[in-house]
């Protein structure tokens, strides 16, 4: 479609997705605790705010794609910052220049508890960061990952099978 002025008509965002800058910062603002958590999980070579930026960045010129009725803005802002961090490690593993940021002196997991983690399969591990790190729901982590709701369930379970025995606690 041309306006009068022969520019083209670019189409507006979906419904609850404000069009404008400002709108969209406030839009998206609830979110970035979470986001950043969960680039720091799943990237912690990189910088978590570039991941995170990069992610508000990728929203921002996809904000047309979004559709409420597939799932919250959370779930949406959380996949496209999982995609944005594996393509930060990506990077990193291909020799892409990555400065390691020391992480912030926040209220972690223990280090038994990180380490165990870091056994899981990278799809437990996802679903470990998506549903206990990042708080999303079920629902939600299943948009993140792009699988069914029973997938998370039983990949959950089986991460949980998989820490008991490495963190119990002998007598």
């Amino acid at each position: 479609m041309r306006r009068r002025s022969d520019q083209v008509r670019v189409a507006d965002p979906p419904a609850g997705v404000p069009a404008e800058p400002a709108g969209f910062a406030d839009w998206v603002r609830p979110h970035l605790p979470a986001m950043a958590r969960l680039a720091a999980r799943l990237a912690p070579g990189a910088d978590r705010d570039d991941v995170v930026q990069e992610a508000l960045v990728r929203a921002w010129t996809k904000r047309r794609l979004y559709d409420g009725a597939r799932g919250t803005a959370a779930a949406w802002l959380l996949a496209i910052t999982a995609d944005q961090a594996a393509k930060a490690r990506r990077r990193a593993s291909s020799g892409g220049r990555i400065v390691p940021v020391e992480p912030e002196p926040a209220a972690g997991p223990d280090p038994d508890l990180a380490r165990a983690v870091a056994t899981l399969s990278a799809r437990q591990r996802l679903a470990v960061d998506c549903f206990f790190y990042a708080g999303l729901s079920v629902t939600e982590t299943a948009a993140v990952m792009g699988c069914s709701e029973g997938t998370v369930k039983s990949t959950l379970s089986d991460a949980r099978a998989r820490l008991r025995p490495l963190l119990e606690v002998s007598p």
